[in-house]
């Protein structure tokens, strides 16, 4: 379930972005294959596949968000995490629900994107957004890479340092209640795998920026 999980953070990142920059309409129609499946192997299939259906339930809450603010919103950073967070109220009812791994999956990827634009505006990367995100690809990848090398300065770094620190340690808390022997065991599990690889995901993003600005045009 763990490496579901972390698939499923990688999954929007490089399949859903360069998709729904082009596509938007149907990248967003994906939505409902990914909860039409997810409902049919939790309502329909063995309860092997339970965990996996409901897995899918909680990425296709992401996806939507996903589509619905980079597919037409994306001008207004602000705007990012309270449309990321559309499906917040469901994700808590399941919570106590047979849907709590993907309500788990859900809320979790939900506070690292709170911890990435955060960072952001932090770092003061935010100001840029605008302009990076209504560039052309070309000009985009050029505007990312003048933007990265804010990252580079010690006050920055530090600020990504700690930030990191904090999302492992929360990680692992996860990860260690994860380990009881409950219901929500799993649960857990499944959480702290979307947050870390949040951290890895974002990490690798700044990797490309800084050597590949083209390929990070389209993420």
């Amino acid at each position: 379930m763990r490496f579901w999980a972390s698939s499923c953070v990688v999954l929007p990142v490089f399949l859903q972005a360069p998709w729904v920059h082009f596509y938007p309409f149907s990248a967003l129609l994906f939505t409902f294959v990914l909860l039409g499946l997810g409902s049919s192997l939790v309502q329909f299939v063995g309860n092997k596949w339970t965990k996996v259906g409901s897995l899918l339930v909680g990425v296709s809450g992401s996806w939507l968000g996903g589509c619905l603010f980079w597919g037409w919103l994306r001008m207004y950073p602000v705007l990012h995490l309270p449309v990321e967070a559309v499906a917040l109220p469901l994700a808590f009812v399941g919570l106590s629900t047979k849907w709590r791994i993907g309500s788990g999956f859900y809320l979790a990827c939900l506070l690292g994107t709170a911890f990435t634009d955060l960072m952001m505006v932090i770092t003061g990367v935010i100001d840029a957004w605008p302009d990076v995100v209504a560039a052309s690809l070309e000009d985009a990848a050029d505007k990312l890479n003048a933007t990265s090398i804010q990252l580079l300065n010690p006050l920055s770094l530090f600020c990504l340092v700690v930030a990191g620190l904090l999302i492992i340690f929360l990680a692992d808390q996860m990860n260690q209640r994860g380990t009881l022997n409950s219901p929500a065991g799993a649960v857990w599990l499944v959480a702290g795998a979307a947050l870390t690889t949040t951290l890895w995901v974002d990490g690798l993003f700044l990797v490309t920026t800084i050597i590949q600005p083209k390929l990070s045009g389209l993420i």
